[in-house]
């Protein structure tokens, strides 16, 4: 069988990691013991791999985390007061599927961003929509387009709105908010209301 012919139509096809791991696996000599079910599925592995590695690493960018904090990167002998049973819970995510709503709170530089980091990259992994903004950016981004006049919008000013919005009412999304919560600049209720809509 002609390696090069293969390699085209698996890269035609998008199949980039597979035609990776099939030249991989032709130029290793132990490859020829394989058996035709094992070699389909080492194929298949490294396809799935790179594609969930690529969709990951989108997400991730959009997200634009602040940290780059893993969940395995957390350590709890640290003195913050940082309960592992409960941030494990936290992990599984079964609080963004309810839609409830989570505030880190503590003293300064005790990590609760970076908390917050961690648990966004792992929503990230769990295939879940994810977006860090820090709040006093994001009240003056809000109460900036509340006082443009809406025959003005741009249109990427309105698919910012409209994105930001269907991401708060997607049931896989987290938002996290970090920034100092006590500044005034929040908007009066009705005309929030009326931009939300």
């Amino acid at each position: 069988m002609l390696a090069h012919p293969t390699l085209d139509k698996l890269n035609a096809m998008g199949l980039s990691g597979m035609a990776k791991a099939f030249s991989e696996l032709a130029a290793n000599g132990e490859a020829e013991h394989l058996s035709h079910a094992e070699w389909l599925g080492l194929l298949l592995e490294r396809e799935w791999s790179s594609r969930y590695d690529r969709k990951v690493a989108a997400r991730l960018r959009f997200a634009k985390l602040r940290h780059q904090a893993t969940p395995e990167d957390v350590d709890y002998r640290a003195d913050r007061g940082l309960d592992r049973a409960l941030f494990m819970k936290l992990l599984g995510g079964d609080w963004i599927n309810a839609h409830d709503n989570l505030a880190i709170c503590g003293p300064s530089g005790v990590g609760k961003s970076w908390l917050a980091c961690a648990l966004g990259h792992k929503a990230c992994r769990d295939d879940r929509s994810v977006l860090y903004q820090r709040v006093p950016r994001l009240f003056a981004q809000l109460q900036r387009l509340m006082n443009v006049d809406q025959t003005r919008f741009t249109n990427k000013s309105l698919r910012t709105v409209q994105m930001a919005v269907k991401g708060w009412r997607q049931a896989s999304a987290l938002e996290i908010l970090s920034g100092d919560w006590m500044t005034p600049v929040l908007p009066p209720a009705k005309s929030f209301g009326n931009l939300l809509r």
